[in-house]
């Protein structure tokens, strides 16, 4: 026996010689060599929230385990992408929630055309058409549908013996019933634009699916027409008559546009409202609190039925791809997979119904939903115009028409004037120039060059030894261009980031390490590569095991941390990513009172910052090692 395991060790000890021979030969191989080589098998996704990172990226990789994907943070806003187009820095997948064909024209020639995929095929015509450019190409896909309708407090209608409404006229009758009780009928968050731009559409969706509407509708989006286009005189007319109707109906004052969000739920589940425009997640959250709510779809007054959607998020692919058959076919499998019916559950808020505008994904209604399923079965969901333009212009006209300053005809003609006047030039001044573009793709040996550059210009800023972020806080714009204040502010992603420091000795600085390496129950566990934190100060040692991680090595200065070493630790993250590391009260962290968004921004503007150079972070190895088979035999 001891004969055989003497054999065993030496073949072993072979096997180290030619694997360090091996690795001696493979070292003429350059460091750029290599790290093209990775660059070209990671399939890059931007996501607009750090929501998605939570769930549905997560979700994504482990359909596509040979797939190595990158999800990066970025931002809600097609600006954001224009800025990266420009500056080569544009990713392979795109995902865009904040979105028109009219603001994304820009990216029209950067984008695939997807109107011949099985994806976009599998769109229902109805909804498809509003991605359509003039030449009838597509860049853009929907996913499953956030529905805006009313949120009905169906105890206060059973209460005072009022019926609930099914059309416009007992929408109208009911809200004057309530008044007459002392209760108020309707009212939503006029403070938003959302909320102003969403209800004028709503009122109006029929119309603007007519062939007149969708008319109108493809010459304002057209990234082809170089000339501002403005409201036609067919439909848009009859929309500012039905929004001034709609005001004196309902009883909308000037004090509706000081109400934020938190007043109308506090209303509504104080028995103050009745109905408020809203989400239909609203009618779950307080179905919980013990409130008999339903939602109901919005009321034309042509009698139409119509839900207002948005999608969760739109989806392009980089023209790139198309110059490389391997990755392109990588790109379309993420993109199928993204699509999925599997994939968009992700997305949704507990106890939400799927609403999906692809024919291949089943819908789901639960009892929240039973009340307008006729409206889903009729395809009767409008997908807002929601350019800057719309968002802009219409909380502008519609709250002077709630407040009394125009009638619909002044509305009309002021809204008009808007929209042909364009948006006004970007003069704002450079605050930051970055002289070098660095990688944002994660290297085995390294890390993220881009977030390596963020995380040691902010350690910098916070005067601490180390700090540590998730790898989700970084929109990994670090490219060689001149950057103005929002595109500064654009470099953080945009989910409430916070700072949390302490002075902690290298011990406990190990496990909470290990918290955000390996995971922790109720925070965050990394599920890919490119999902691993982010640290500057120090260098970390990764093992990698199908999918999980373990942290075994951690240096500062190129020396071993010890654990008896004494140093200052920030960590950047969100109130949820760091709820399990402020469970011990005896390991108090210092909550900064500033969004790290806004640190950093005020530092750049303030003239006060520097780019840091990257630095060499991670070490990342997979397997076992030679040596720990060596010791198990």
């Amino acid at each position: 026996m001891k004969k055989k395991r003497l054999y065993k060790v030496f073949v072993l000890l072979a096997a180290m010689v030619l694997s360090l021979s091996l690795l001696t030969g493979c070292a003429g191989k350059s460091t750029e060599a290599v790290q093209a080589q990775e660059d070209a098998e990671t399939i890059q996704v931007y996501l607009w929230t750090n929501n998605l990172y939570e769930k549905y990226a997560p979700y994504v990789q482990s359909q596509l385990p040979d797939v190595n994907i990158e999800f990066i943070v970025g931002n809600n806003d097609l600006d954001f992408y224009k800025f990266l187009q420009e500056n080569g820095g544009l990713p392979d997948i795109i995902t865009c929630c904040r979105f028109s064909l009219h603001d994304a024209a820009p990216l029209k020639d950067s984008l695939m055309n997807l109107a011949t995929t099985n994806e976009a095929g599998a769109i229902y015509n109805t909804y498809l058409n509003s991605f359509k450019n003039e030449d009838g190409s597509v860049n853009w896909l929907p996913v499953c549908a956030d529905a805006h309708g009313l949120v009905v407090n169906r105890d206060l209608f059973v209460q005072y013996g009022i019926p609930l409404p099914t059309d416009y006229a007992s929408f109208v009758a009911a809200c004057k019933a309530f008044e007459e009780v002392g209760i108020r009928g309707y009212t939503a968050d006029y403070l938003y634009d959302y909320t102003c731009m969403e209800t004028l559409q709503g009122l109006s969706a029929g119309e603007l699916t007519t062939i007149a509407g969708r008319k109108w509708r493809t010459a304002y989006s057209d990234p082809a027409n170089n000339t501002r286009v403005g409201l036609d005189d067919t439909v848009w007319p009859g929309g500012f008559e039905r929004m001034e109707q709609f005001i004196q109906d309902t009883g909308l004052t000037a004090a509706d546009l000081e109400l934020n969000y938190d007043d109308v739920v506090e209303m509504f589940g104080n028995g103050q409202l009745a109905m408020y425009f809203g989400s239909s997640a609203g009618v779950g959250m307080f179905q919980e609190q013990g409130i008999d709510a339903t939602f109901l779809p919005i009321f034309s007054q042509n009698g139409e039925k119509w839900l207002m959607t948005t999608p969760y998020f739109q989806v392009a692919l980089n023209r790139d791809l198309e110059q490389d058959a391997a990755r392109r076919e990588k790109a379309m499998q993420v993109l199928h997979v993204m699509l999925s019916e599997d994939a968009q559950e992700q997305i949704l808020a507990e106890g939400q119904d799927l609403l999906s505008y692809s024919q291949s994904v089943s819908y789901h209604l639960t009892d929240t939903m039973k009340d307008v399923r006729s409206v889903v079965e009729e395809n009767h969901m409008y997908i807002r115009i929601a350019s800057n333009d719309f968002f802009a212009i219409s909380q502008d006209v519609v709250s002077k028409m709630i407040a009394g300053e125009y009638d619909a005809e002044q509305a009309y003609r002021a809204f008009n004037a808007q929209l042909l006047a364009g948006e006004k030039p970007d003069t704002s001044d450079i605050v930051l120039t970055s002289e070098t573009a660095y990688s944002n793709v994660f290297h085995k040996n390294g890390g993220n060059a881009s977030f390596s550059v963020m995380a040691n210009t902010l350690r910098g800023l916070y005067g601490t030894d180390v700090l540590v972020a998730p790898a989700s806080s970084f929109t990994g714009s670090v490219l060689q261009a001149d950057y103005t204040k929002a595109t500064v502010r654009a470099m953080i992603m945009p989910n409430g980031l916070m700072s949390y420091q302490r002075t902690m000795t290298g011990a406990e600085l190990k496990d909470t390490l290990r918290a955000f390496v390996e995971g922790c129950e109720g925070g965050f566990t990394p599920f890919n590569r490119g999902s691993l934190p982010v640290v500057s100060g120090i260098a970390l040692q990764v093992q990698e095991n199908d999918g999980s991680y373990t942290l075994t090595g951690v240096t500062r200065s190129g020396q071993p941390l010890r654990d008896d070493d004494t140093v200052t630790v920030t960590c950047l993250a969100t109130e949820k990513q760091m709820a399990p590391l402020l469970q011990d009260e005896t390991r108090a962290f210092e909550r900064g009172e500033a969004t790290v968004k806004n640190t950093w921004s005020d530092a750049v503007c303030s003239g006060s910052v520097m780019l840091a150079a990257p630095e060499s972070y991670i070490t990342l190895g997979g397997g076992k090692t030679l040596w720990k088979m060596i010791s198990e035999n």
